[in-house]
């Protein structure tokens, strides 16, 4: 059917290019693109001899005519984003100048400052409408596949949704004293930036990890859940009818806030630069260089992740409750895909959100958040690719 540019070589891109592979009337070749070649090399050697045809690449997704001259010798329908967040803008640039279709899975953010938002990317709507392109955002999982079950909620189940809460749980142990189940620097600036919730039209702001609830899960149990700031929350403000609050919230063991808090103390948490033996260093990245690479911690992790969405609403004038997860094996995702399931339960969505544009499924140009499409051949594609879907109507509610 067509061609893909894969832009990123490490855990999720991994499972993306996996995946891409198992949908070769969809995916009939693909080229992987990297700064670091020889992991597009690793990944290409993995798959060769399928039927989707694959090339690698040496690209900087910082340089936005380096990428416009990728794109232009390979020709792709859509170009699939899973490098870094810092990123976004120059790829999307790249894309605007050569009329192509862009897919990512975590929204723009400045290199300089901890901030998240999509003011940067939705700048770009009018521009991609103009050129009867496609910019997808967010075809992961949170955001992404919880956008959708919000969006199939409301479409489904509810007039309208007054409350949700995304929880995102994970229960599996990689044995080490500590590391992060994806890039150490994006999710460290994650998780010590300030928190914050929309509730009656307005952000409310709090200290980082300050809320605390524990939450019985289906099949993991109850775990300690932390509410963050999360980019989904921002789109579902304006694209949910009737939301009166939305709040994100994720597991972290005290094991590993323990650490993290040390990390912080001593500075090592900082992307403020500092001199070193003559030379500027950000201590983020540093210690990035010194934790185990994401990618590296398929073999090792053990357990399940459990990520959805619990809402509350009113249908036919009645109140209801919703409650709409999956479930993931970590073991089960490393014996498919060679990658924990952190990286597979972002990589999976990435590749169907790109099926959808790739098969004119979703065909409506100019930059959108995925809830703002058709939920159901979304919902229907997790199921036959390896992310099947639960729903319950009687959750307990987060106060």
């Amino acid at each position: 059917m067509g061609k893909a540019l894969i832009i990123g070589a490490g855990g999720v891109a991994s499972v993306v290019i996996h995946k891409c592979c198992q949908n070769p009337d969809v995916f009939e070749e693909i080229c992987i693109a990297s700064r670091t070649v020889e992991k597009c090399e690793a990944i290409k050697a993995k798959l060769d001899g399928g039927k989707t045809k694959i090339q690698t690449a040496h690209v900087d997704a910082d340089n936005t005519d380096m990428v416009i001259d990728l794109i232009k010798s390979f020709g792709p329908d859509i170009v699939i984003n899973v490098a870094l967040p810092y990123q976004d803008l120059t790829i999307m640039d790249a894309c605007l100048a050569t009329g192509v279709n862009y897919v990512d899975t975590a929204n723009y953010e400045p290199p300089e400052i901890p901030k998240f938002e999509y003011s940067w990317q939705w700048a770009y709507k009018e521009r991609f409408e103009k050129a009867g392109i496609i910019g997808l955002l967010g075809s992961g999982f949170d955001p992404g596949v919880t956008s959708v079950f919000c969006a199939y909620a409301q479409k489904h189940y509810f007039d309208e949704i007054n409350y949700i809460d995304i929880v995102d749980a994970n229960a599996g142990d990689h044995g080490y004293a500590f590391a992060t189940n994806f890039n150490p620097e994006i999710n460290i600036r994650e998780i010590t930036a300030p928190g914050s919730y929309w509730e009656n039209g307005e952000w409310i702001e709090t200290e980082p990890l300050s809320m605390k609830k524990v939450y019985d899960l289906p099949e993991i149990g109850p775990k300690d859940i932390y509410l963050l700031h999360h980019e989904e929350i921002e789109s579902l403000a304006i694209n949910i009818k009737g939301i009166k609050r939305i709040r994100f919230w994720m597991t972290f063991s005290e094991k590993y806030l323990t650490h993290l808090k040390v990390l912080e103390n001593v500075g090592m948490t900082s992307i403020e630069p500092i001199e070193y033996e003559g030379k500027q260093i950000i201590p983020l990245q540093f210690l990035k260089a010194v934790l185990p690479d994401p990618a590296s911690l398929g073999p090792r992790t053990k357990g399940k992740t459990n990520i959805g969405c619990i809402m509350q609403g009113i249908k036919d004038g009645k109140p209801r409750t919703y409650y709409v997860y999956n479930v993931c094996v970590h073991e089960e995702c490393y014996a498919e895909v060679g990658s924990q399931a952190i990286s597979y339960t972002t990589g999976v969505p990435a590749m169907i959100g790109a099926m959808m544009i790739m098969k004119g499924i979703w065909n409506k140009p100019g930059v959108h958040n995925i809830e703002e499409f058709d939920p159901d051949p979304f919902m229907e594609a997790l199921n036959k690719c390896g992310l099947p879907w639960k729903e319950s109507f009687s959750p307990t509610l987060l106060d």
